[in-house]
């Protein structure tokens, strides 16, 4: 999935081998099933495959998926699974990529037709049979999900094993639950922007019983045209985001949430994320760039949470 992950673990002595290879089996179905990575993976098939054929979608691509139209619905479309020929265009998808040799930005006019095809090819997903339609050229990128929902995964994984104590990881998302051996339970700071002037004051979190998720326009970007290129696209404009938002980070129960909303709220920008934050109780703060600095913007929910 071109990220790494981590696992640490309250766990009787000699656990080890056997703990790390029931994770490494969760990881190993979520790149089968949705790493566009993969040229063999689920979804890559279903990316590649001819217009007018029906897919049954694995279990797990299939919740991933669903969820993340759900979102889309919800955000209005500032957040698109099915973005994925607009990522590969601005070079942050599997191949091609925007630090590669030989990469240019998309003209205007190519993305615009993007975006023109999106909207009259749209993914039919049959819930009832947990199929999905592939109208011909839609590519599904799954990779503001599917790391939250793996790291979900790999919480579940411990807890049938009867492990109660652990945080796990995976490209930054996190999931904690119960507490380290000293009874602390596990802290963790929130991920700052680097290189800028945080306005926002530094905190911690404890994750107990929570998930943790950062969409930033610093993580993967190039300069174009005199400005930050930020690999959170707005699949509506087919650009990348240009609306002050430095990063989200949002607070969830399941990494899933947290890791879709992150990038719904990035895209959305601070006023109608914010809005959409307050309608569904979420917990987000968001980090705004102003006059050289950092402004910080967070929901009822979040403020409550760190009360």
């Amino acid at each position: 999935m071109g990220t790494s992950w981590s696992a640490r673990v309250m766990a009787p002595p000699g656990a080890g081998p056997a703990v790390l290879e029931s994770l490494q089996r969760q990881l190993d179905l979520v790149v089968a099933q949705m790493s566009h990575w993969d040229r063999d993976s689920n979804l890559s098939r279903f990316n590649s495959a001819p217009a007018g054929n029906w897919h049954r979608l694995p279990d797990a691509f299939f919740t991933v998926l669903s969820y993340a139209l759900e979102v889309a619905e919800a955000s209005g479309g500032a957040y698109d699974p099915c973005a994925g020929a607009l990522v590969n265009a601005w070079g942050f998808g599997a191949r091609q990529r925007y630090n590669e040799a030989n990469f240019y930005a998309p003209l205007p006019a190519a993305t615009q037709a993007i975006v023109a095809r999106a909207d009259r090819q749209r993914l039919q997903l049959d819930r009832a049979s947990r199929r999905a339609l592939q109208p011909g050229g839609v590519q599904i990128d799954l990779s503001s999900v599917a790391k939250g929902y793996a790291v979900d995964l790999l919480a579940r994984c411990l807890e049938a094993q009867g492990l109660h104590h652990y945080l796990v990881e995976i490209g930054g998302e996190l999931r904690g639950a119960g507490t380290k051996a000293d009874g602390q339970p596990w802290w963790v700071a929130l991920e700052g922007v680097p290189g800028a002037g945080d306005g926002a004051a530094p905190t911690t979190v404890a994750l107990h019983g929570l998930a943790i998720a950062t969409s930033g326009d610093y993580r993967r970007y190039f300069e174009h045209g005199g400005r930050r290129a930020s690999h959170t696209l707005d699949p509506r404009t087919g650009a990348p985001i240009r609306n002050d938002v430095a990063s989200v980070t949002v607070l969830h129960a399941e990494c899933m949430a947290a890791d879709a909303l992150s990038t719904a709220l990035s895209v959305l920008g601070p006023e109608q994320g914010l809005a959409l934050a307050e309608r569904q109780n979420v917990a987000a703060r968001f980090l705004l760039r102003h006059q050289g600095a950092l402004r910080e913007v967070v929901s009822t929910a979040y403020e409550e949470l760190l009360q």
